[in-house]
């Protein structure tokens, strides 16, 4: 038992002695539970509020009035724009979460409560956003019932004010018998009214063939069409995202290129505390050389796991590029970001131990930031901006752009631009600081 404990409190004081791993170890998962309690403390109240461009071409005081009601709902951010084409533009770049538009003829119908045309709306969504679509969906159908509620209830003061005519006509002296009864025949249709209205939202007319049509000829007070936002169809080619795997994919490859920065930034450690690369420098090779063949390792393996799970996508699930050009630039920015970050976690610690700690600590909050893990629409608004700093957030964009997004090189240009700017700013910090022997 002595034994047993002796090699115990040695294997302590090493832990003890590597004050990285010892942080890793104790302190940084408190910091991860207080940070992320703090980041999330107010959405146990709901998600914090979604963007949503809103179209308002009814141009009237009731869509007015509408556009001012969503407003005021605090799980959506409106962004109010002139175009249809703008707001579609806007969510297919992923700038917006879903939009709204309010076509003409809303604030006609808007008056009408039992016949005529239905109050109109459309509502397109990203498809890459689809925890989202219901919920937007579900907040615009009810502040488009609150209109119709408000005509509702003057018909249920109508109908109270019907039965009391109705009462006084009865109870009265003066009427003949012909008018008291056009009088309560009347007032007794009035009155049903609202049952009427009740009757048709709650019940159906079933037909001799099993089918069920709605009371009222098929009339409904608020009718909703709602889209996904894709790239047009091009001749001979389907259209974008042609299935949920398309989706999925980009966020499932950066998970795995995420591993390879940890990887190799471990084993370029490994190489350098067991003397593998100060013999290295007595070789015949400039320490550039060196440097760049681990960096040119990392891109092969880099690029060859992303290649390989597109592959897999096309072959197995009919995942096909809208732009295969712009796929390999995707390809190719990712994988030069992947290197510099890889040289960035090779020199945050003098331990094996120590730089996988940071590596994975670092790819999970970068993971976190980046909508790899959580989607950006339910961040705060403040981490949402924070998003920016993350290169998850760059590469899963510049991979959807290339898939199903239909991005054009100049919207490529945004995306594409950050994860080289880090790539090279990455590596040359990380061959600056990088230290070609074990300092004791």
């Amino acid at each position: 038992m002595s034994a047993i404990l002796t090699l115990a409190v040695k294997d302590l004081r090493l832990l003890l002695r590597d004050r990285v791993g010892f942080f890793f170890t104790f302190f940084f998962p408190l910091l991860y539970s207080v940070f992320f309690g703090i980041l999330f403390s107010g959405t146990s109240k709901g998600p914090s509020a979604i963007p949503v461009a809103i179209v308002n071409e009814d141009r009237t005081s009731a869509s007015d009035e509408f556009v001012s009601s969503l407003r005021k709902t605090s799980s959506l951010a409106l962004d109010l724009v002139d175009s249809r084409d703008a707001a579609v533009d806007l969510v297919r770049r992923g700038v917006r979460s879903a939009y709204v538009v309010i076509p003409p003829g809303f604030g006609d119908a808007s008056q009408r409560l039992f016949w005529g045309a239905p109050m109109r709306l459309e509502i397109g969504t990203d498809p890459g956003q689809a925890m989202t679509a219901g919920m937007i969906e579900g907040l615009v159908t009810a502040r488009a019932f609150e209109r119709m509620q408000r005509l509702f209830t003057d018909a249920q003061a109508m109908r109270d004010n019907a039965r009391r005519s109705l009462e006084a006509v009865r109870s009265s002296t003066g009427l003949s018998g012909l008018q008291r009864t056009l009088l309560e025949t009347l007032l007794t249709s009035v009155e049903a009214l609202p049952d009427m209205f009740a009757a048709q939202e709650s019940a159906a007319d079933t037909q001799p063939d099993g089918t069920t049509q709605p009371a009222l000829g098929g009339w409904r007070p608020v009718e909703i069409t709602t889209s996904q936002v894709t790239r047009p169809t091009a001749a001979g080619r389907p259209r974008y995202p042609t299935s949920s795997f398309a989706i999925c994919f980009p966020q499932g490859i950066i998970w795995g290129v995420m591993a390879c920065a940890a990887t190799f930034a471990a084993s370029l450690l490994v190489e350098r505390t067991r003397g593998t690369l100060p013999r290295l420098t007595v070789a015949p090779f400039a320490r550039w050389h060196i440097l760049a063949g681990k960096a040119a390792a990392c891109f092969f393996t880099t690029a060859g796991l992303i290649v390989a799970l597109l592959f897999v996508a096309r072959l197995g699930f009919g995942v096909r590029p809208a732009s295969l050009p712009l796929l390999l630039a995707a390809i190719l920015c990712v994988t030069v970001a992947i290197v510099g970050l890889m040289m960035v976690l090779s020199v945050l610690g003098k331990t094996e131990q120590a730089v996988s700690g940071i590596s994975w600590a670092l790819i999970v909050v970068l993971a976190m930031l980046g909508g790899g893990m959580i989607p950006l629409a339910f961040m705060p608004p403040w981490m949402q901006t924070l998003s920016d700093v993350s290169l998850v957030k760059w590469a899963i964009l510049a991979l959807e752009g290339a898939i199903w997004r239909g991005f054009s090189p100049a919207e490529m240009a945004l995306p594409c631009g950050v994860l080289l700017f880090v790539g090279v700013v990455g590596f040359a910090v990380g061959a600056g600081v990088f230290r070609w022997s074990e300092q004791r």
